[in-house]
């Protein structure tokens, strides 16, 4: 079907109602902007996720036509200096075509441009490029990373669109990026993946689920590992609730005995906030045990702390005002808040431990208790936070355990007013130390550091952002590396069961429990990575559905 006026609204509409999504991304984090390229990548995850979940949207060329990105400037990326006759937004969209289709040859992609005079028009080519222009302008005129991004853009579109039920033109799998010497001659074939990620799953899954324990004690009817397998199940399934996932889980599972909705909820009720986190520190350790042995691991040292929210609270709070406390935006909404910290940067991206927010905890409570956590398990060099925690306390902390910040700071009168200077003085860039107060006669030392956002839509002050560090503007650009926090909470999101109970330990086992299948499939897939390729990158080649496909086999199910 052609994508309409109103369809396409209705996709833009979805994604501006999830709470957690920023599209476009450079809008609301002040380390991307309109040239760069894992902004792209991930706007084009964002768009395409939903997109093709529209009964209307059933063309992978029509998507590409109707992508919006007119906003990025590709000119940052473009080696040719002189003006030509093709734009590069439009070769961008040729180009993700021809990786779409997986064509080795740009003649293929002439042919097929050929017989489509309508996608022409679309893409605004007129004049059909020939081949020795596609090539020069893939291999001379495009830079690497942003061939990179075209490779990165299409996979994502084929799996979006695959998962969707959308028909593709070829399975995402099936060719994947080549990564060192070892993989030139060949590539890894999807069921070389398959048969990789499966061994290891079906070996980490009994390293990690024997951390969780229910103490039920002896002679119980129901073995405990139903119980995980339930909740295992429950994450399956987008919004399936444990009394509906109860029911299916007994037709699909291969165990004799399951436990029923109101059971389940019961025996994880009966565990304490304390209990769950142990136990999940216990299996995140035993993972970490596991991916320890690769090379590849000892990239860590980068660490980002977040709060998240999960969907807001509609019903009666009435006893729980200290649990569900509100929104991080400040709204008149309610909602419950959870603290992670999470490896990020070069390393794997796991979950090392996750808290609840209770009403009257501070920041630097919040902070040091990630920390603790964080520190028994890995070596830390470097944390990331949002502006929520630019609290000279908080600061002072980290810095006396000898770690590294880089802090976004809300600006103040005198940053306003030294953002003014900059304006008028035209200087995109400026650092000064600052002393912070701590109370007593005691100071907290650090940097600041103005950053003008480039094309910014505000003509004052507001054009630049600040941020805080103790060890000077040279560690700025790792801040852009929190990006994935928020990327990591949309796919732990997905990994949650369904409730509308109040019981705070219930909610907050949900969470854990998500934050650990999530990082088993980052685990999984790193150690597929590594023993397929001899080496890690950060775009996962297992797909957390062929990770939670794989759990489902492991845990009895279908």
């Amino acid at each position: 079907m052609v994508a309409t006026w109103e369809s396409q609204r209705t996709v833009f509409r979805r994604i501006a109602q999830q709470p957690y999504v920023q599209w476009p991304v450079y809008d609301s984090t002040p380390l991307y902007d309109q040239t760069s390229l894992a902004g792209l990548e991930s706007d084009i995850q964002i768009v395409s996720e939903v997109w093709f979940t529209h009964h209307e949207h059933d063309s992978l060329e029509q998507f590409i036509c109707t992508l919006p990105i007119a906003y990025f400037r590709f000119e940052a990326h473009d080696r040719y200096t002189e003006s030509t006759r093709y734009e590069m937004n439009t070769l961008f969209r040729v180009f993700v075509l021809k990786e779409l289709h997986g064509w080795d040859h740009e003649t293929a992609l002439v042919e097929f441009l050929e017989c489509h005079p309508e996608l022409r028009e679309q893409l605004e080519l007129g004049r059909i490029p020939n081949q020795s222009t596609l090539w020069r302008s893939w291999h001379e005129r495009f830079t690497g990373e942003l061939r990179e991004t075209v490779e990165t853009a299409a996979r994502t579109i084929l799996i979006n669109a695959q998962n969707a039920g959308v028909s593709v033109p070829r399975d995402p799998k099936q060719t994947l990026p080549q990564r060192g010497n070892d993989t030139d001659e060949s590539d890894l074939d999807g069921q070389t993946v398959l048969e990789q990620a499966e061994a290891i799953t079906d070996h980490i899954s009994r390293v990690v689920f024997p951390a969780f324990s229910l103490d039920r004690g002896e002679g119980c009817e129901i073995h405990e590992n139903a119980y995980w397998d339930l909740q295992t199940y429950l994450g399956l399934r987008e919004n399936l609730a444990a009394n509906e996932g109860a029911r299916s889980f007994i037709c699909e599972s291969t165990r004799d005995r399951t436990p029923l909705g109101h059971a389940h909820r019961e025996h994880i009720r009966d565990l304490s906030i304390a209990e769950i986190r142990e136990m999940y520190r216990q299996a995140v350790k035993r993972l970490l045990d596991e991916v320890a042995e690769t090379e590849q691991f000892f990239r860590a040292g980068i660490i980002a702390i977040d709060i998240t929210e999960a969907d807001p609270f509609t019903g009666d709070r009435s006893g729980h005002k200290d649990e569900i406390i509100g929104t991080k935006e400040k709204t008149d909404e309610y909602a419950y808040q959870w603290a992670t910290v999470q490896l990020v940067g070069n390393a794997v991206p796991l979950v090392l431990d996750a808290r609840p927010v209770r009403k009257g905890e501070s920041r630097k409570e919040i902070v040091k208790d990630l920390l603790d956590s964080a520190e028994d398990l890995i070596h830390v060099d470097n944390v990331l936070m949002d502006r929520e925690f630019d609290s000279q306390h908080v600061l002072e902390m980290i810095s006396r355990r000898g770690l590294s910040y880089v802090v976004p700071k809300r600006m103040q009168t005198s940053e306003k007013a030294q953002a003014k200077r900059l304006l008028q003085s035209d200087q995109d860039r400026y650092e000064t130390d600052r002393k912070l107060h701590l109370g007593k006669n005691e100071w907290h030392e650090t940097t600041l550091i103005y950053r003008r956002k480039e094309d910014s839509e505000h003509d004052d002050h507001r054009q630049y952002s600040v941020f805080m560090s103790n060890r000077g503007g040279g560690f700025l650009s790792e801040y852009g590396y929190r990006w994935e926090i928020e990327s990591g909470y949309r796919s732990i999101k997905r990994f949650m069961a369904a409730t509308t109970s109040t019981d705070f330990g219930l909610r907050f086992f949900y969470f854990a429990f998500a934050c650990l299948l999530y990082s088993i499939w980052r685990a999984v897939d790193l150690l597929v990575q590594v023993e397929l390729t001899g080496e890690y990158e950060r775009a996962p080649i297992v797909t957390a559905d062929n990770t939670l496909t794989l759990l489902k086999k492991e845990t009895g199910i279908g």
